[in-house]
C-alpha cells in the first residue's frame, strides 16, 4: 500500500509540531519568508505566524513518512528528494535547508485560515485538530508519492481480461477542494498506474468517478481513496458501487476539471450540495415506496416518486408509479421543475437516480423553491437499492453510462422495440455512421435492416452506403428537433405505469410517428 496510509491518523500532530528541539525555527536563515511576509504582519497576528510556520514545517515532514523495514525497531522513516532519512533530525535539517520556499508558501496559506479563528491557543489547537494535512496535501505533494506500491503484482494481475475478470466502480464525494487541478493530475496518474479506464470529473465541490479495471486494480483504487486525507473523512467503502465489467467498458480514460461534478447547469455557488434532501437508506426508501403504492388513489396522493434521470434511462427501467420527466439531459431538470412547479406544491417528494449524485443537487434545487412539504432522496441510488432489493419495486434494467448501456437485476422488461412494439430493452447505437443516438430494435427488426434511430437517419445511412462517402453528422439526429426541450406535465400524465403497452409500429419512408420522436437517445455521457 502507499506510504500515506497514516498521516492523518493518531500520530499526534500537535506533539509533532512541538518536537523541534534540534532546530531553531525562529532562525530566518532556515525559513526565510519571501516578500517580507513576517514584517508585514501586525502585532496581533505574529503569534499566529509563529504557529503557522511550525505547523507548515510539521505537515511537510509528516507527509514524507514511509514505513520502516519490518526488522527495524523504528516504525517509520522519511523519504524526500529520492533520499531516505532514518532519524527525525536529518529529515528536519533537509526540509529546512532544501524546502524553505514550500514551507513559506504553506505558512502563508495557513495564516489565511488562522485569520478567521480566535487569537487564542485554544482556537489554534482546535484549528489544527480539524484540518491536519488537508490544505497542504493539495498544494505541495508530488503526485507520484500518492500512488500505491504495485511492485509485488504482475502486470497480468492488474489488467482485467475482459468483463469476467474485472469490475466497474461508481462513486462520488461532495466536499470542498482547494486545488482541483492537483487532484486531476493525481487521479490521472493513479488511474494510469492501475490500468483503469473511465471518466472522473473534479471540481471545487468534489469528485465524481466511474472507472473500470481488474478487481485487484479497483480494490487498490478504493484503498487509496479511503486513505487519502482529502477524502478519508468523507467517504467509506459503502460509497463505492460495484458491478461486473472492467476496463473494456470504456474506450479511454478521461479525467478533467469542471465547474460541477454532475452537470446540472447551475453554479454550485447558487445551488449547493450542502442543502440536499433527507437521505433514506434503501430499506427506508423501500418502505416509503411500498406505503405510496398501497394508497387507494395515487393521483390524489400527497407523495410524488420522482425519477431524476433522463428519459432514455427511465424508458428501460424505473420504479412503479414514478414521475419520469421526459428530458434528455440533467441540465434540463431545473427548467422542468420551474415549468411544473405546481405539481410539487405541498407534496412529499421521494427522489432517486442511478447512484445518488444527481439527487444531491437536484433535491437542493427543489428544496430551494420552497413549495414541497418534504424532499427525500435514495442514498446510493438505484444501484444500492437493487443490491438489497433485486425483486423490489424497481422494474426493468438500470441504464449505465458506458459501453454496457444497462445492468440487469431482474427479468422484467418494461420497454419495447421501436419498430414492431415487441418487448425489448437492449440498446444499440444507430447504424448510421457518426450518429450519436441509441435505439431499441429487436433482433427480428434488425434482420430486416431496421437499425437506425429514425426514418430520416435510416435514409441517410442508405445514401451513405451507396455513395461510399463519409460526412460529418451533427451530434444529435434531426429527429431530436421534434421533441419539446422542457416538457410540461399534465396531471393525468404524472406517473408512468409499470409496463407500458406497445407503441405503434414504424413503417419505412413515412413521417416520424410519436414513437420515433422518443428515440433521440444521445450517446452515453455523464449528463
Amino acid at each position: 500500500m502507499p506510504s500515506f496510509t497514516s498521516p492523518d491518523q493518531g500520530d499526534d500532530l500537535e506533539a509533532c509540531v512541538l518536537r523541534f528541539s534540534d532546530l531553531d525555527l525562529k532562525d530566518t536563515r532556515l525559513i526565510n519568508p519571501s516578500s517580507g511576509l513576517k514584517a508585514e504582519l501586525d502585532v496581533s497576528t505574529k503569534k499566529k505566524y509563529s504557529f503557522a510556520k511550525k505547523k507548515a514545517f510539521a505537515l511537510f515532514v509528516k507527509t514524507k513518512e514511509v514505513p520502516a523495514r519490518p526488522f527495524e525497531c523504528k516504525e517509520k522513516w522519511w523519504k524526500c528528494c529520492q533520499q531516505l532519512f532514518r532519524d527525525r533530525i536529518s529529515i528536519h535539517r533537509h526540509v529546512a535547508t532544501q524546502h524553505a520556499d514550500e514551507i513559506c508558501h504553506q505558512t502563508a496559506s495557513l495564516l489565511k485560515q488562522l485569520a478567521v479563528t480566535p487569537n487564542t491557543s485554544k482556537g489554534l489547537k482546535s484549528e489544527d485538530s480539524r484540518n491536519p494535512l488537508k490544505e497542504y496535501f493539495t498544494c505541495n505533494r508530488e503526485v507520484s508519492a500518492w500512488l500505491p506500491d504495485i511492485s509485488c503484482f504482475s502486470p497480468d494481475e492488474l489488467i482485467s481480461q475482459g468483463s469476467d475478470g474485472g469490475e466497474v466502480l461508481l462513486y462520488y464525494c461532495y466536499r470542498d477542494l482547494e486545488d482541483p487541478h492537483w487532484v486531476c493530475a493525481w487521479q490521472t496518474a493513479l488511474c494510469q498506474h492501475l490500468s483503469l479506464t473511465g471518466k472522473v470529473r473534479i471540481a471545487t465541490e468534489g469528485i465524481n468517478g466511474t472507472v473500470g479495471g481488474s478487481k485487484l486494480a479497483t480494490r487498490l483504487y478504493v484503498e487509496v481513496m479511503l486513505s487519502c486525507p482529502l477524502f478519508k473523512d468523507y467517504m467509506c467503502k459503502d460509497d463505492f458501487k460495484t458491478s461486473k465489467g472492467g476496463a473494456c467498458c470504456f474506450p479511454e480514460l478521461r479525467v478533467g476539471v469542471f465547474e460541477e461534478i454532475v452537470p446540472m447547469g447551475i453554479s454550485p455557488n447558487k445551488i449547493s450540495y450542502k442543502k440536499p434532501g433527507i437521505h433514506l437508506s434503501p430499506g427506508e426508501f423501500h418502505k416509503e415506496v411500498e406505503k405510496f403504492l398501497s394508497q387507494a388513489n395515487e393521483e390524489q396522493s400527497d407523495t410524488i416518486l420522482l425519477d431524476c434521470r433522463n428519459f432514455y434511462e427511465s424508458k428501460i427501467g424505473r420504479f412503479q408509479g414514478c414521475l419520469a420527466p421526459n428530458i434528455r439531459k440533467f441540465s434540463y431538470f431545473p427548467s422542468y421543475i420551474d415549468k411544473n412547479l405546481e405539481l410539487f406544491r405541498e407534496k412529499k417528494v421521494l427522489m432517486y437516480c442511478t447512484g445518488g449524485i444527481r439527487c444531491e443537487r437536484g433535491s437542493a434545487y427543489l428544496k430551494a423553491k420552497g413549495v414541497c412539504k418534504e424532499v427525500f432522496q435514495l442514498k446510493g441510488g438505484i444501484h444500492k437499492y437493487l443490491e438489497e432489493f433485486p425483486d423490489g419495486f424497481y422494474k426493468g434494467k438500470l441504464f449505465v453510462f458506458d459501453e454496457r448501456y444497462a445492468l440487469s437485476y431482474n427479468s422484467d422488461i418494461v420497454s419495447e422495440c421501436s419498430y414492431c412494439g415487441a418487448p425489448w430493452d437492449q440498446y444499440k447505437l444507430c447504424s448510421t455512421p457518426q450518429c450519436r443516438q441509441l435505439i431499441l430494435a429487436c433482433p427480428a427488426c434488425q434482420r430486416q435492416g431496421f437499425t437506425a434511430c429514425c426514418v430520416t437517419c435510416q435514409d441517410k445511412g442508405r445514401r451513405l452506403a451507396l455513395s461510399r462517402t463519409q460526412s460529418r453528422f451533427k451530434e444529435e439526429c434531426e429527429c431530436t428537433a421534434r421533441r419539446a426541450r422542457i416538457p410540461s406535465e399534465l396531471p393525468q400524465q404524472v406517473r408512468l405505469p409499470v409496463s407500458p403497452g406497445p407503441g405503434p409500429g414504424v413503417g419505412g419512408g413515412g413521417p416520424c410517428s410519436w414513437e420515433w420522436q422518443q428515440q433521440d437517445f444521445p450517446r452515453p455521457s455523464q449528463s
